[in-house]
């Protein structure tokens, strides 16, 4: 199991941080490994909805199925994917309020299917999902940001 963490401040409130984020349609334009998404993508999820997202992270394609497992708006918001090969995957948003907007935590915890994705996670992959989970947080604070 590989566990990534990023937090980054955003200077937006945050109902505007968490709509914007939970709303799977957005996620191509801030997260490098988002390709596209299916499904009912347009709005923000609620627990037992279900989307797909084409991904690609370190030259690997893939589809993943997430399914909204818990929402707490604005704070709390939680999804698990599972991937066509057999991963797992569970993302965790957490927005905290503070006096100049929001400070968003993104938890990314995974496995791999099988014993050499796992080995290749371990020499490449988690090297890749940790710099495309940062430029993703980088990336996203610069397009709310840029929306004043």
């Amino acid at each position: 199991m590989t566990r990534i963490c990023n937090s980054i401040q955003i200077r937006q409130p945050i109902e505007q941080v968490f709509d914007f984020i939970t709303t799977p349609a957005n996620w191509p334009q801030w997260h490098p490994a988002s390709v596209s998404v299916g499904g009912n993508a347009d709005q923000s999820l609620l627990p037992g909805e279900e989307i797909t997202e084409n991904i690609s992270v370190a030259g690997r394609r893939g589809l993943v199925t997430w399914l909204a497992r818990e929402r707490s708006a604005p704070h709390r918001w939680v999804i698990d994917g599972s991937g066509k090969d057999g991963g797992r995957a569970t993302i965790t948003y957490t927005l905290t309020p503070h006096p100049d907007g929001t400070t968003f935590e993104r938890e990314l915890v995974y496995t791999m299917p099988n014993a050499l994705l796992a080995v290749l996670d371990w020499l490449i992959i988690r090297r890749r999902m940790k710099a495309d989970s940062a430029e993703a947080l980088q990336r996203l604070k610069r397009l709310l940001e840029s929306r004043g």
